[in-house]
């Protein structure tokens, strides 16, 4: 079988090499292009099996891109995925609305890679189509065990049952473990009867003798080592079994911190929520009475873009509010970001480390996202629509801006390091630093 080649198409130098990497791990030939122009001109000469689409480029752009490509019969059929730090459901609409396949995000996991590269069918095999383990989780103190949080919903509809993800988690390494015994058994007989096969081909054969009955030989002749290698094997295999036992019982048990881990930080998460719930409450009545700025905060979980997802939710319901009471003014919106304790490497991505372990063994301490942008926080196409929305319902009388400039010190202090500070309690300073401050100030009376 051929190997599958792949465009590369993105103005940064760095993007490009994360992600050739990762798809060179898959055998997949890759070829790239710095801008939508270059990669026009290498269609004209090649037909890639697959094209991976950055958005935002100087001159054309991705989309505009992906439209020339697909309204040119000779290159139409190529499929193509977007390789961007754009998301949101608009977003996704559009781009698959010009022809594009789907969004690959660029703070990506090779588990993601592996997905996409099966629906763009550049790997043989059936893909998996389990829904990734990454979900807020909460304790359920009635059954004792950790479960899924579901989804909140926002039109009173009731949200989908729980799932217990340790005791899928459980069950999983159960069954590896099970899979992985039966191979060792499955060898281990193989081997003996392959030996015991050779013994008897290599044994002489004897021919009786008619006249008298054949003489058997003494049964201290018999040779004994044959049944020491079987004993040997035997205790091999149990061997193996313990060890097995042994790596599936802490897998288990460092799942089992994992979640209680994400547990803690999920409840931290629920009660910022509620207090910045009863922040916005009266906000409207405080800024119309005249009072001084009012301003707020939403923590970013690490690996979402600030200025996404419940940030855009937070400040829509703010602006219906102050629209609603026909307030004059700015909202001014802020990003900080946390200095997370991650493992991992760049090729593969980073992820926050396990809460036990020591700062000192991070691999990286700092923030991808925020270190990738080199600037000031890029809104993500939800965000940007709303701005533009409230600016013209309001003719402009409530603006908003955004301030991307790195605070010279953390909102929240970072704990003394020392040998016996862990991942967990650095993480959550982390937490508390990468968020979005929100404020709104009146506008002076003529």
């Amino acid at each position: 079988m051929s190997r599958k080649r792949a465009l590369i198409v993105d103005d940064s130098k760095s993007a490009r090499v994360i992600l050739s990497r990762m798809l060179e791990k898959y055998d997949i030939d890759v070829d790239m292009a710095e801008s939508a122009e270059q990669s026009i001109d290498y269609l004209k000469e090649n037909r890639p099996d697959a094209i991976f689409m950055d958005h935002l480029m100087p001159g054309m752009d991705g989309l505009e891109a992906v439209q020339a490509i697909k309204a040119n019969p000779e290159t139409a059929t190529i499929p193509i995925m977007m390789y961007t730090s754009q998301e949101g459901e608009v977003y996704l609409g559009q781009a698959r609305a010009l022809g594009a396949m789907g969004v690959l995000p660029k703070q990506v996991r090779p588990v993601d890679v592996s997905k996409v590269l099966y629906e763009l069918h550049l790997l043989p095999d059936h893909r998996d189509t389990e829904e990734p383990g990454l979900a807020s989780v909460e304790s359920d103190p009635a059954a004792g065990r950790v479960v899924a949080a579901p989804p909140a919903s926002t039109n009173g509809a009731a949200a989908p049952a729980s799932v217990d993800w340790g005791r899928r988690l459980e069950l999983a390494v159960k069954d590896q473990s099970a899979d992985l015994r039966r191979f060792v058994i499955a060898s281990l007989d193989s081997f003996a009867a392959r030996i015991i096969s050779e013994l008897g081909d290599a044994a002489p054969t004897r021919k009786p003798v008619a006249e008298s009955p054949p003489v058997l030989p003494p049964a201290a002749a018999k040779p004994g080592w044959p049944w020491a290698l079987a004993m040997a094997l035997s205790l091999g295999a149990a061997a193996a079994f313990a060890i097995l036992w042994l790596q599936g019982h802490d897998e288990i048990a460092q799942s089992r911190s994992q979640l209680a881990a994400l547990s803690a930080s999920n409840a931290e998460l629920k009660q910022n929520q509620q207090d910045l719930n009863e922040t916005i409450k009266d906000l409207s009545s405080a800024l119309t009475a005249g009072a001084a700025p009012v301003a707020w905060s939403e923590p970013v979980p690490y690996g979402e873009a600030p200025l996404d997802r419940g940030r855009v939710d937070t400040l829509r319901e703010v602006l219906g509010r102050l629209e609603a009471q026909g307030f004059h003014g700015l909202v001014k919106v802020r990003t900080s970001a946390g200095a997370f304790c991650l493992t991992g490497n760049a090729a593969d991505g980073f992820v926050p480390a396990p809460a036990a372990l020591p700062v000192s063994k991070c691999d990286l301490v700092g923030n991808p996202l925020d270190d990738a942008s080199g600037g000031p926080p890029r809104p993500s196409l939800a965000f940007a629509n709303l701005v533009a929305s409230i600016r013209q319902r309001t003719a402009g009388a409530i603006a908003v801006s955004i301030d991307g400039t790195a605070s010279p010190r953390p909102p929240v202090p970072y704990p003394a390091r020392s040998e016996t500070l862990t991942a967990g309690d650095w993480n959550r300073a982390a937490l508390a630093n990468n968020r979005v401050e929100f404020s709104a100030e009146a506008a002076a009376s003529p």
